[in-house]
């Protein structure tokens, strides 16, 4: 069971979502104790076995389908003897109950840039529940006194930091640097990132410069649109705090219609 349980972290620790099976009531004859497990995934069985057989087979269906919904659910199973027979290791028929737990990452938002934009949107971050990093190559921007509900604080150069972070699907990117040639060295090395979402501060005109100059340098035009730039929804916000507002709400709206596409089984 350890085993299993360690390649479950290890799948969610790189942004995998799993289902994790685990017999929770048996009676009569069947394959698996109380306690047994299994992970799966959209494709089917990664470790673990509940006995194998019909009844594994059913259960893996069951576990594909409530990834797709994105809830766990209790599967309740009897064997009668024929089918118990197809099933390894098992005479007679029996009962089995099953619940499977969908795991998935924790959602983060990756801030780089410790101005005050990141100040507010950082707290707001954390009232809603996610994980929360900050990336700023300034001591007095990026620290613990500026920063107290980070979960993670990196004070690096863009490059270095990228090397020390892992952007998964569940990672929300906001790029707010003190400037367009920073935000355009973020863009740059992370557009092609499985990231759930790209935000990116500025004005109409300074972003269009910033994607003319991205093109030039190969960034194909379909990659573009995954960006939000501007930044937010359009609320009329002016101050940070008005447009941490936007911008926690466009994360929201993006995450919620991601798991809305799940459920309707429309992953991309």
């Amino acid at each position: 069971m350890l085993e299993i349980l360690k390649e479950a972290l290890k799948r969610i620790d790189k942004g995998e979502t799993i289902a994790l099976v685990t017999v929770v009531e048996a009676k009569g004859s069947t394959p698996r104790e109380v306690g047994a497990k299994m992970l799966v995934n959209k494709e089917g069985l990664i470790a673990g076995t509940i006995g194998g057989g019909i009844t594994e087979a059913r259960v893996i269906k069951e576990a594909k389908q409530a990834l797709r919904d994105g809830k766990g659910r209790l599967l309740s199973y009897h064997l009668t003897k024929e089918e118990a027979a197809l099933d390894e290791g098992v005479i007679c028929g029996g009962d089995m109950m099953l619940f499977v737990d969908v795991l998935r990452p924790k959602e983060e938002i990756m801030i780089f840039g410790g101005g005050h934009i990141a100040v507010c949107l950082s707290k707001l971050a954390k009232m809603v529940g996610f994980r929360l990093v900050i990336i700023d190559d300034r001591e007095e921007f990026a620290s613990k006194e500026r920063f107290p509900e980070a979960d993670e604080i990196i004070v690096e150069s863009i490059g270095k930091a990228l090397k020390q972070v892992k952007i998964t699907p569940s990672t929300y990117i906001v790029i707010v640097t003190r400037g367009h040639l920073q935000d355009q060295e973020v863009l740059a090395s992370v557009i092609q990132s499985d990231a759930a979402y790209l935000g990116m501060i500025g004005s109409r005109k300074k972003n269009a410069t910033v994607f003319k100059n991205l093109e030039e340098q190969g960034v194909s035009t379909q990659e573009l649109k995954k960006v939000h730039a501007p930044i937010g929804m359009d609320i009329g916000a002016q101050t940070p705090e008005e447009i941490a507002v936007s911008i926690i709400a466009e994360i929201i709206q993006v995450m919620k219609k991601s798991n809305k596409l799940i459920g309707e089984g429309k992953e991309k």
